[in-house]
């Protein structure tokens, strides 16, 4: 009976190991297919927090297949990842191939740090290394690639190099691949990485954007900062800002490291918000507002506008998340937030911090060309966005608390709805 129970036990180890190597060959396997409310403002209170016990770690086979893991639903895992893909990015352009940890992250152990999640195509390697040495904390980024051998066999290739030659890009940085035919499904690529990001909260981010100030420990050494983040109603800026000459924009070493130098560049006139000439993009962060307030101060957004773009810290889970429907430039982040504010969430900048854009060349004719389709596309998304809100919240006790505020605010001036959302909320 002994040497019958010994050899079921050898055989159910033998069983373990071949299922991982199986999942490991899968993995492969897929690669070589393809190739083929009421606070208007307070102060940071500075005081440490103790970290929660650390995430559980998972290999790289079982996160690709059945394990379950806090970055997927546990009940999609029951589906074939590519059906779980399909259903989770329906809105996106098909076909398309996600291999979500390509590379995974060896340091990535406190769920309630910041994960900045960022996307990136061959021709920003550069500005994401730049990224990665300077935030020194998790990051989640989509890679995107064309589905030709040539495009493929190049990218892996220089993936290979960049993530190997640094140690902090195996601490931190987990890549996820997406190959398709398609250029710039950026909401989609935002989705990806905040779907596979590994902490409570995410930094969605654009990764020509330099990190002057180490926001990331403030915000983990804050326990009001942090608790605001876990209610999930709170989303908080950090302000963006650009040289207004870029031939004489300087080596981004020397960008402005603190607010005092900041300021003294805003003075003599070298830098100024981002993107200035399209005011609508920033304008809501008030930056009067930021240039005078005081060591600490975190002020709330008043006077939020729907082409609004900031650059967001926020929960992971709950929030809305951003709408696929926009392809190429023009509206698809103003698009994430406009949803995000009507679920609820408010704005909050973080007064003490700043990024820079580092400048590059536009693809201005490609621009101006996919912003006039977006345009149409954007107009429609709001009128049906306030709708389906108005609608869920007349029916909950929501559209007159706090949390129906925005809605309120916004969809009675939205064209199209504006009849109907006000007979709506006038009967309420």
């Amino acid at each position: 009976m002994k040497t019958v129970w010994l050899c079921l036990q050898n055989l159910v180890s033998l069983y373990v190991l071949a299922c991982a190597f199986y999942a490991t060959i899968s993995l492969l396997s897929a690669s070589i297919i393809v190739f083929n409310s009421n606070m208007q403002s307070f102060r940071l209170l500075f005081q440490p927090s103790q970290p929660p016990s650390a995430a559980d770690q998972f290999s790289l086979h079982n996160s690709f297949h059945k394990t379950p893991s806090p970055s997927i639903p546990p009940n999609a895992l029951a589906l074939p990842q590519d059906i779980f893909h399909s259903k989770a990015f329906a809105n996106s352009l098909q076909p398309m191939r996600i291999i979500p940890y390509l590379y995974r992250a060896s340091d990535i152990s406190d769920s309630r740090d910041v994960t900045v999640t960022t996307l990136i195509s061959l021709d920003r390697f550069d500005r994401f290394s730049r990224l990665v040495h300077q935030y020194r904390g998790p990051i989640s980024v989509s890679v995107h690639v064309k589905n030709t051998t040539i495009h493929l066999q190049e990218l892996l290739t220089d993936l290979h190099n960049m993530y190997s030659s640094s140690p902090l890009m195996a601490a931190f940085v987990d890549v996820h691949l997406i190959i398709d035919s398609y250029d710039r499904q950026f909401n989609t690529w935002r989705n990806v990485a905040r779907l596979y990001a590994r902490t409570d909260f995410v930094m969605m981010l654009d990764v020509d954007f330099y990190l002057c100030t180490n926001f990331r420990s403030a915000i983990r050494q804050s326990p009001v900062v942090l608790d605001m983040l876990q209610n999930g109603h709170t989303a908080f800026v950090v302000p963006a800002f650009e040289y207004l000459d870029e031939e004489q924009e300087p080596d981004y070493l020397t960008f402005p490291a603190n607010k005092e130098a900041l300021l003294s560049l805003v003075e003599e006139g070298r830098i100024t918000m981002f993107h200035a000439s399209w005011s609508g993009g920033h304008n809501s962060t008030d930056y009067p507002r930021y240039y005078q307030a005081g060591p600490g101060e975190i002020y709330r957004v008043t006077g939020y506008q729907s082409a609004y773009e900031p650059y967001l810290i926020f929960k992971k889970s709950g929030p809305p998340w951003c709408e696929e429907r926009f392809i190429g430039y023009g509206g698809n982040k103003a698009a994430c937030i406009f949803q995000m504010y009507l679920s609820g969430i408010s704005f909050y900048v973080l007064s003490d911090h700043f990024i820079v854009h580092q400048s590059h060349e536009y693809a201005e004719l490609t621009r101006a060309s996919e912003r006039k389709v977006n345009r149409r596309i954007y107009s429609e998304f709001r009128q049906e966005a306030c709708l389906r809100y108005i609608r869920g919240f007349s029916e909950t006790s929501f559209l007159n608390s706090s949390i129906g505020h925005n809605v309120i605010e916004q969809c009675r001036s939205v064209e199209g709805v504006a009849r109907l959302a006000s007979k709506i909320l006038n009967s309420k």
